[in-house]
């Protein structure tokens, strides 16, 4: 199977116009060329891509998934022009760097921005996702350093990795300081599952374990009343008695005093999490990291001693 850009690029547009005419002006080819690109893309997979209508086409089932693929792969491209453009703006590297909730919420910011001021040509992409999907990111080669979170017992998931421990990142439950439990030395999870909550967006990192846990305990959601983006944001709507969360403990020691709320340890073993700079594992295969990724670990080190 061999489709070039142009191939899928043209099939899209046509999806989204609905008509071959259209899908062709867009494509810049004349109607002729686009309707024998269709048929090459059919020839090719042995079977309908697009059902022939007397006001346009519809795709099949096997053009519906073709469609979904081609998006993919030109955003993909997309990107790829993007990444490689700003080498040609000057810059000297891009790294890639995933972290989860807490490092790129917290930790990150503040860590690499000493890093960028020495390396003025290095471009950082630093995105969100839980530790699980970095780590398994990592492996695929998708980015080049994964900051996670680890409870000290899945050694199995870092296998094939290069990791080091970087800061310490408790979970702790943030409670108003008037709350019945906040006096508690420490609490679970199972404790405060029929309180009404407060937390971060439903696709973040810590929204998603915290709902998994909750529905490995009692089969059922966190009952979640307000989502917010911000930190200090949810301390604020716990210390008006709005609900709870949990939150990692470095942002409730910031945001604290201004805002009522107490912290308090949870005794779950997943809230016990240290973060793990990781690196792909150096083999005979793979080789060791670029020179620009190397620095930003040994930087990122650094900043744990002084943290």
């Amino acid at each position: 199977m061999r489709f070039d850009l142009t191939d899928l690029q043209l099939f899209v547009h046509i999806l989204d116009s609905g008509t071959m005419t259209a899908a062709a002006q867009r494509s810049h080819i004349t109607l002729a060329s686009a309707s024998e690109r269709v048929r090459g893309m059919e020839a090719q997979l042995g079977c309908a891509l697009l059902m022939r209508q007397a006001r346009g086409v519809q795709p099949t089932a096997a053009g519906h998934t073709l469609g979904q693929h081609a998006r993919q792969v030109l955003a993909q491209m997309q990107s790829l022009r993007g990444a490689m453009g700003e080498f040609g703006a000057g810059l000297a590297g891009q790294i890639r760097l995933r972290g989860n909730t807490s490092a790129v919420r917290e930790h990150l910011p503040l860590a690499v921005s000493g890093f960028l001021l020495q390396h003025p040509q290095i471009a950082l992409e630093l995105q969100e996702c839980a530790s699980g999907e970095l780590l398994a990111a990592l492996r695929q080669g998708l980015c080049d350093i994964g900051i996670a979170a680890w409870d000290g017992l899945d050694a199995q998931m870092l296998k094939g990795l290069h990791c080091q421990p970087w800061r310490p990142d408790p979970l702790v439950a943030v409670l108003p300081l008037g709350h019945a439990l906040a006096g508690a030395a420490r609490l679970s999870l199972a404790d405060l599952l029929d309180s009404n909550w407060v937390g971060l967006p439903r696709e973040s990192a810590l929204a998603l374990l915290l709902q998994t846990q909750a529905r490995q305990l009692n089969g059922r959601l966190l009952r979640m009343q307000v989502q917010l983006p911000h930190f200090e944001g949810l301390c604020q709507l716990v210390g008006q008695n709005v609900g709870l969360t949990v939150l990692p403990l470095a942002a409730v020691q910031r945001h604290a005093a201004r805002t009522g709320v107490v912290a308090v340890p949870l005794a779950d073993a997943w809230a016990r999490r240290q973060l793990l700079i990781c690196t792909p594992q150096a083999t005979g295969t793979a080789p060791k990291s670029p020179a620009t990724v190397q620095l930003l670990v040994a930087h990122l080190l650094k900043t744990a001693t002084a943290a």
